[in-house]
C-alpha cells in the first residue's frame, strides 16, 4: 500500500495499458479516477477538449481532495510511410498523442501544485528512439512526447513535480490486436511482432503499469525527466541470428 491515499488521475484509463495502470494503483491504496471518452470510465473527458478535462479534474479532486498524481495514457495508433496519412490523420494523432497530454498536464496542474508528491507520468512508446516500418506518425507523435517529457521536468522541477515518461515495446493490447485481426494471417502477423523482440514475447499492459507504478511511487523521489523503457529488450539489445 505504498501510495496509500494518494489521489491519481489516468486519461485514457478504461481500458489497455491506462486500465492495467488503474488496477495497479488500486492496489497499492491509491485512490483512482479514470478520465475517458467511454462509458465506463469514472470521469467523463476527450483529450482534445480542454473544457472536458478541466470539469472532470475539478470534479476528481473535489470528489477525492486532490490530486497528487497524473498518468497521461491517452493515445491512438496510426499505421504506415510518412506519405501513408493525409493531413487530417496528421492533426488528429498529434492532437491526441502529443497535444491531448499537454491539455491534460494543464488541467491537472493546479491540483499538482498543492500536493506534496506530485508526480506526472507520460505514456511514450520505443518508436520514440528507435526506427519501425510503418509508424512515421505514430513515431513523431511519442518522438513528442519523450521531448515534452523533458522541457516539463525542466519547467516544473523546482515546484517539487516530477515528471517522466515509461516507454513500451509492442504492448498486448485492443488496439494492436485491431490491428492483427486487418492482416490476412493474425496469427502470423503477431508472431512477428512477437519475434522483434528479444524476450520473444509481446510486453503485457501489466507490465508496463507496473513501470508507470514505479516511477509514480516512493522509491522514484530522486527521478525525473527519463524514460523508462519496459519493449523486451528491443531498445538496447542486439541479437545473433
Amino acid at each position: 500500500m505504498e501510495l496509500n491515499g494518494r489521489v491519481v488521475a489516468i486519461t485514457g484509463g478504461a481500458s489497455g495499458i491506462g486500465a492495467a495502470c488503474a488496477a495497479r494503483f488500486a492496489a497499492a491504496g491509491a485512490k483512482v479516477g479514470t478520465l475517458d471518452i467511454s462509458p465506463q470510465a469514472d470521469f467523463k473527458a476527450d483529450v482534445r477538449d480542454r473544457a472536458s478535462l478541466q470539469a472532470a479534474m475539478a470534479e476528481l479532486a473535489n470528489t477525492h481532495g486532490g490530486i497528487d498524481i497524473l498518468v497521461n495514457s491517452a493515445g491512438i495508433g496510426s499505421v504506415g510511410p510518412v506519405e501513408g496519412n493525409d493531413d487530417e490523420e496528421w492533426a488528429r494523432v498529434l492532437d491526441v498523442n502529443v497535444t491531448g497530454v499537454a491539455r491534460a498536464s494543464s488541467a491537472a496542474l493546479p491540483y499538482l501544485r498543492r500536493s506534496d508528491h506530485a508526480v506526472i507520468i507520460n505514456l511514450s512508446s520505443i518508436v520514440a528512439t528507435a526506427g519501425l516500418v510503418q509508424r512515421a506518425l505514430y513515431s513523431a507523435s511519442k518522438g513528442a512526447v519523450h521531448a515534452l517529457t523533458l522541457a516539463m521536468a525542466a519547467d516544473l522541477v523546482s515546484e517539487g513535480i516530477r515528471v517522466c515518461c515509461v516507454a513500451p515495446g509492442t504492448v498486448d493490447t485492443p488496439w494492436v490486436a485491431r490491428l492483427l485481426a486487418r492482416t490476412d494471417d493474425p496469427e502470423g502477423a503477431k508472431a512477428q511482432l512477437a519475434a522483434r523482440q528479444p524476450t520473444g514475447r509481446l510486453v503485457t499492459a501489466d507490465e508496463v503499469a507496473a513501470a508507470v507504478l514505479y516511477l509514480a511511487g516512493p522509491a522514484s523521489g530522486a527521478t525525473t525527466g527519463m524514460s523508462l523503457a519496459v519493449d523486451g529488450g528491443l531498445s538496447g539489445l542486439r541479437l545473433p541470428r
